[in-house]
């Protein structure tokens, strides 16, 4: 079922609302749904970490040899204007798993470890007096919640309730689950959990089963990569003969830094380090393609492929405009690949915007689950998208959040920036191409307009030739943060 994307809905005490979850009655739409066609798929969805939109093959890549994805992307379809919710990894890991804007829960910034070693801490708490110390008008850094509350429905729990088995194997990083247990993935709609709570640049990193620690610390980073992958694979080994679908959500924290590929990696790829762990994780994407086809799973099983976010230190952009952390495309614009044979066509190409807030609808859509009605559902239903059944996005816009402020907009071939942070903590990307000299004002300071048709690396401004469409757009986003300032959470 697709939905409208509704600008306020009615207000309600508190962020979150009394009845906000409405369970009983969503169970109940959950149980009578019918999916198209009468059968379910299983569903395999790949989420990296950090990995850039020209870090493969298929997007361009020769320095780093990515065959299995690349594979992947010859069976299926391949999206070239696909966005993650957030340039950071909790925000977008929440929007994936949930369909809605992270913002409407507080979710603004990394959900760190809650014991944080001193300087991380530090730096953590004091990120605002940082940023404005260096002049960056960044505010936001913060966060309203720990983890995904107990009122949101994550994919998991939608498809648990229409009889799937549902698993997660590798980073979280969606709660610090050891000293607040609704944090973990299990009480979040999955019955397995085999991975760590955050990624490994956090440390100490350990290593959970469910509710139980395996490692308390990690000590040799070379050997993440295939313990996630055979933990994977062995999944896929227990709910193979099983006559329920299954669903897997496989988040190897790959290429995030620090960066140990495994010796067999090491000085593998033309992309120095950085391309021997994407090679690498290339290299495990494939032992889970070619498990699912070993065990005739291939034909019946929907796989998406796609990053939480654009590059950080290292990786490559394809030429995108800034990097993780910011609006700008090279932080929000990332891979996606989705194969289901027999329903997406080998080798097809979409270029509409959609975003990984859509995940959670298409989900629901192939497997006949509605969606609730007591709450905006901000994704889309992209299934059209996939099979080549439509060819336009169902969005009418997608919104562009650093932190707790909204920066950007994106409707057509337009994207539009009513303000950016030209700083990616720690890193300045920008900031002397548009910070205007003191006592200066102008176009230096914004806004920009930009067709990213004709201009996809975001060069060349157009604002003082389309005074309407400027207007129009800051109407839009003071409109869509009218609503959201009545009805954060989107209750209904």
């Amino acid at each position: 079922m697709r939905r409208c994307l509704c600008v306020g809905g009615a207000a309600v005490a508190g962020s979150y609302g009394a009845n906000a979850w409405g369970m009983d009655g969503f169970l109940a739409d959950v149980m009578s749904a019918v999916p198209p066609g009468g059968a379910r798929p299983n569903i395999v969805i790949i989420n990296t970490d950090d990995l850039g939109y020209g870090d493969l093959g298929c997007y361009g890549s020769e320095a780093i040899k990515t065959p299995h994805i690349d594979r992947l992307a010859e069976e299926g379809v391949r999206f070239t204007d696909f966005y993650s919710c957030n340039a950071l990894c909790s925000p977008s890991r929440f929007g994936l798993l949930t369909g809605r804007y992270p913002q409407r829960v507080g979710l603004n910034w990394v959900l760190w470890m809650d014991d944080l070693p001193f300087v991380q801490s530090f730096m953590r708490n004091n990120l605002g007096r940082f940023l404005n110390k260096i002049g960056s008008t960044d505010i936001g850094a913060n966060n309203d919640v720990g983890g995904i509350p107990q009122n949101e429905i994550t994919i998991a729990e939608g498809l648990k309730k229409v009889g799937y088995t549902t698993g997660v194997i590798g980073k979280w990083h969606l709660g610090d689950f050891r000293y607040n247990e609704e944090y973990n993935p299990i009480n979040n709609g999955f019955d397995y959990f085999y991975g760590m709570p955050w990624d490994h640049e956090e440390v100490p990193c350990p290593l959970y089963r469910n509710f139980e620690c395996l490692i308390p610390a990690i000590e040799d980073y070379t050997t993440i990569h295939t313990m996630l992958s055979d933990g994977a694979v062995e999944y896929l080994e227990t709910v193979k003969d099983k006559p329920e679908p299954f669903f897997l959500y496989y988040a190897p924290p790959d290429p995030h830094v620090p960066l140990f590929p495994s010796q067999e990696y090491q000085g593998k790829s033309e992309g120095g380090v950085y391309g021997d762990v994407v090679e690498e994780m290339d290299s495990n994407v494939g032992r889970l393609l070619d498990d699912l086809k070993k065990h005739d799973l291939e034909d019946n099983t929907l796989v998406i492929f796609t990053s939480d976010n654009g590059p950080w230190y290292h990786g490559s952009t394809g030429g995108q405009r800034g990097r993780k952390g910011q609006s700008y495309e090279g932080g929000y614009r990332v891979p996606m690949i989705a194969r289901w044979p027999r329903h997406i066509a080998p080798g097809s190409v979409c270029s509409e915007p959609a975003m990984n807030i859509d995940f959670l609808p298409t989900c629901f859509s192939i497997a006949g689950v509605e969606l609730p009605t007591d709450r905006i559902i901000d994704g889309k239903d992209i299934t059209g998208l996939l099979t080549g059944e439509e060819t336009s996005t169902p969005h009418d816009y997608l919104y562009f959040y650093h932190h707790a402020q909204l920066e950007g907009i994106r409707t057509g071939d337009w994207k539009f920036y009513r303000n950016i942070s030209t700083y990616v903590y720690p890193i300045p990307v920008d900031h002397w191409r548009f910070d205007a000299p003191k006592g200066q004002k102008g176009t230096w300071e914004g806004p920009w307009l930009y067709n990213l048709k004709n201009d996809p690396y975001e060069s060349y401004p157009l604002t003082e030739h389309y005074p309407e469409l400027v207007e129009d757009f800051i109407g839009h986003m003071e409109q869509w943060e009218e609503g959201m300032e009545q009805n954060p959470g989107g209750w209904l």
